[in-house]
């Protein structure tokens, strides 16, 4: 004989709704929270309007103009002729200039082998310095002193390293017998930028190592010990395991170098100054702004190169997300 169904108490009913006094308390305490998170970080985003909002827009103006640097303050607005104009049956502007666009490959060039060489060798030696051997420490500190080197200094340093009279690079690779003759190193279009992305992944890869790094000492230990209790190889269990609890780290590492990788100037111009075959978007700004003085071209180059940052930026915030299986 079946049971009768029994009715819920009240008591329960209330217990298991919660009441309208509850909702209010948790809706007024998050409208504090947010009311106080604003407030913390009005100063801060203050701040940064005027630092970085103010220039910005300042420099978007300058594009509409034909100022020069001898003469900003009587720039006339031309609209978009910067960018680009059809005038006597032809285009002209940024937008059709040659050497922009081949500042802008050399950019995205540069900046997806960096990148990718830095994050194998950021993991590569991360995975290093994270197994139990004597020194240990002093290795980690050794492997930092790249990344403390100012950029200027080991540009410089690597631009007579990689002389091609007096260079040890070649001096080197003529006593081992790799080469027959001394390779203009920074000169030749050929190689060039195979040097400037060499300086620039010995300098960060320590940085994307210690990101890395610290990701692998909060990994949890039981699974690669029962892993090797199973005796799956380690090579499967760093791509199964290791890989996947990382990827958060590691899109840290790579949307920070992307950033620097993107507005490069510094290490290129020290080893290459102005050569075409190295020039990116931030050095064809400056030969515009400063060279040939002429800020509305320069504000123009500079506004796109802002906005095409602000466009991978966003593509890989995006990618990633998908990647991590965030909600958007």
């Amino acid at each position: 004989m079946s049971t009768p169904a029994t009715d819920p108490t009240p008591q329960a009913v209330h217990a298991a709704v919660p009441s309208p006094q509850t909702g209010y308390r948790g809706t007024k305490v998050r409208r504090q929270r947010v009311r106080a998170a604003w407030t913390f970080l009005a100063p801060m985003l203050v701040a940064l309007a005027l630092v970085a909002g103010w220039p910005l827009l300042r420099t978007f103006y300058f594009s509409l103009t034909d100022a020069s640097l001898s003469d900003t303050a009587g720039a006339a607005l031309i609209g978009f002729e910067n960018y680009l104009v059809y005038d006597d049956g032809a285009w002209y502007g940024l937008l059709t200039d040659t050497v922009w666009w081949n500042s802008v490959w050399n950019t995205v060039y540069f900046s997806v082998v960096s990148v990718s060489l830095e994050v194998v060798f950021g993991i590569i030696v991360a995975l290093l310095l994270n197994a139990e051997f004597k020194g240990r420490m002093l290795v980690r500190a050794a492997v930092l002193i790249p990344w403390a080197i100012p950029t200027i200094v080991s540009a410089k340093m690597w631009a007579w390293m990689l002389n091609d009279q007096f260079g040890i690079i070649n001096h080197m690779l003529m006593a081992l017998g790799l080469i027959d003759a001394p390779l203009a190193w920074t000169a030749d279009a050929d190689l060039s930028m195979w040097a400037v992305i060499m300086v620039d992944v010995w300098k960060t890869i320590p940085f994307v190592a210690l990101l890395v790094l610290a990701a692998l000492q909060m990994l949890p230990k039981d699974c690669y010990e029962a892993a090797e209790v199973d005796g799956i190889h380690p090579v499967k269990v760093f791509f199964r395991v290791t890989l996947p609890l990382i990827t958060p780290a590691l899109l840290v590492a790579v949307i920070f170098r992307l950033l620097d990788a993107l507005r490069v100037f510094d290490v290129i111009y020290v080893l290459t100054s102005n050569s075409t075959s190295t020039m990116t978007m931030s050095i064809y700004a400056r030969q515009q702004l400063v060279e040939f003085q002429d800020v509305g071209y320069g504000s123009a180059a500079s506004t796109m190169l802002f906005l095409i940052i602000a466009l991978a930026v966003v593509i890989y915030l995006y990618l990633g997300r998908r990647q991590l299986g965030v909600d958007q």
